[in-house]
Formats: structure tokens, C-alpha cells, sequence
């Protein structure tokens, strides 16, 4: 068995993050990481790229994705691990998600104009060519515009859940996640659970709801998981049979506090994750 530390959770420029898939994979490199699951948000543009970026650097790239999806009126993540990105169905769904999306941000671009920002979508694609443009995006290019003094007030004052320049994008629910997820050849790993501010009884539901479809695997390592919040989801894992998982979510500057592989400095998914993880897998 191998023994050193992976990172299961990842961003690039493909969605949100701020290094390329291939700078990504020299990153990993350079921290010492054994693999790594490039899952932007709805989107696998990225895979490719860093599939033979991570073969060059001598590092395992497991392909992924990150779906948004609503449950009960909250949002929940679901993560797709050792999925094919050429699967027809799933490139079909994304798409989809990307044409909302892009929708979604035209009428986000106007309600920021109406609050004076001088924003439009062209502005935004020359800062970030090649990017699928998101709300992070969004608060980037206001910080470097100079309307605002953080990443953090964008959300807070203007495109954050309930403000009144966000735009509710179209979701999937869990279960449809996890099917997808599933013909595209991939694993469902519940995200970062701990972050949903869920009741114990809720978050079992949830778990129970998504068991009944397949759900393979929780993250119970994460950036921002206290020692006790690990302790919760290693117990729920055992108690329903659910795999391990866990990653930094790492977005490069876009989330200067979280480090690739490290987070904030203390997260270490070991290998046997992956091993855990790669089992059955045909």
C-alpha cells in the first residue's frame, strides 16, 4: 500500500479557481501530493489538460466534477470521482448548466450596473479568458476594479445568496446528481457536509435520501473541519457504510487561506482514500 497525502477536492480555471490544470498539476508536484481529483464546478473542461499534465509530473489525476444541486432548499454539493468526462449524457447536462449559467450572469451583470458598477460580460471575459465566468469571478473583478475592499463584501453586500444582485441558479437534486454521476462511471462523494449547517437529524436524512440511490462516499477531511467535526462524519461513514473522502477545496487566490493539499495547514488525506475509493471500479 502507498503511503502519502492526496487531495481529493480541487478547483481550475475551467471553473472557479485561478491556477490551470496544468499549473495545478505542478503545484501537487511541489507539494509532495501522490494524486489529486481535478472536480471543477459543473464542468469538466479542465480534465484533459490535467490528465496529461499529471502523467508528465509523475502524479495520479483522478477525473472529477463538483455539481450543485438543492435539497430541501438548501444547497448541497455532490462530487463525481473516477467519472469519464467523454460520457455523451453528462457532457449533455453540463452543457445545460452552462447555458443557465451564462443566463443567470446577464441578468447578475444588470443588477450590478443598476447598483452603479460598471460591469458587463465582455469586461469580464477579457480579465478571464477561457474561464466559465461565476459569482467568484464576479467579485474578482469588482476588487480589482476597485468597488469594493474584499473578496468577502461582494457576497455579503451584493451577489450572495439573498442579496439583491444574485440570481438563483437552476439546480439538480442530490439523487439526480448521484445518477448522473454514476453513468458517467463515477463515484458520488457527499461535499464538505459540515458546511450545510444541517441538524443531525436533517444531515442523516440527507444521507439516507442519497444511500437510497447510491451515494458511495462522504468527505470527512476538510479545509476548514474541526477536530470534532471529523470525529461527526467518521462516525455517520461507518454508521452507514459510506467511503472516506477528502480534499482542500482549493481555489487558488481566489481562497488565499486554503493551500493545495494542506488547506489551512493541517488537513492530510492519506492514499488509502483513493485506494478505499478505487475499489469495484471497473
Amino acid at each position: 500500500m502507498k503511503t502519502g497525502q492526496i487531495d481529493l477536492h480541487v478547483h481550475s480555471t475551467a471553473s472557479d479557481g485561478t491556477l490551470t490544470p496544468t499549473e495545478l498539476a505542478a503545484e501537487a508536484k511541489k507539494q509532495g501530493l501522490l494524486a489529486f481529483a481535478l472536480t471543477d464546478h459543473d464542468t469538466v473542461d479542465g480534465v484533459a489538460e490535467a490528465r496529461t499534465a499529471a502523467q508528465s509530473a509523475g502524479i495520479e489525476l483522478v477525473p472529477g466534477v463538483e455539481l450543485s444541486t438543492e435539497y430541501k432548499e438548501k444547497e448541497i454539493h455532490m462530487v463525481g470521482l473516477f467519472l469519464d468526462e467523454t460520457n455523451p449524457r453528462l457532457l449533455k447536462h453540463l452543457t445545460h448548466f452552462r447555458d443557465n449559467r451564462k443566463n443567470r450572469n446577464l441578468k447578475m451583470y444588470e443588477l450590478l450596473r443598476q447598483e452603479g458598477f460598471d460591469i458587463t460580460k465582455e469586461a469580464l471575459q477579457e480579465m478571464f479568458p477561457d474561464a466559465v465566468l461565476t459569482r467568484a469571478h464576479v467579485a474578482r473583478f469588482l476588487l480589482d476594479k476597485g468597488y469594493i475592499k474584499s473578496i468577502s463584501e461582494a457576497f455579503e453586500k451584493y451577489i450572495g445568496d439573498g442579496c439583491h444582485c444574485n440570481v438563483p441558479r437552476e439546480k439538480i437534486s442530490p439523487q439526480e446528481a448521484i445518477e448522473l454521476i454514476h453513468h458517467a462511471g463515477g463515484k458520488a462523494i457527499l461535499a464538505h457536509p459540515i458546511l450545510y449547517h444541517l441538524s443531525d437529524q436533517r444531515l442523516r436524512e440527507l444521507i439516507a435520501d442519497c444511500l437510497d440511490c447510491g451515494l458511495e462516499g462522504i468527505e470527512a477531511l476538510y479545509s476548514t473541519y474541526q477536530p470534532g467535526d471529523e470525529r461527526y462524519i467518521r462516525s455517520l461513514a461507518e454508521e452507514y457504510g459510506l467511503k472516506l473522502s477528502g480534499g482542500s477545496d482549493f481555489h487558488g487566490s481566489n481562497k488565499p487561506h486554503i493551500r493545495l493539499g494542506s488547506g489551512t495547514g493541517s488537513l492530510a488525506v492519506p492514499y488509502e482514500f483513493l485506494e478505499e475509493l478505487k475499489k469495484d471500479i471497473s
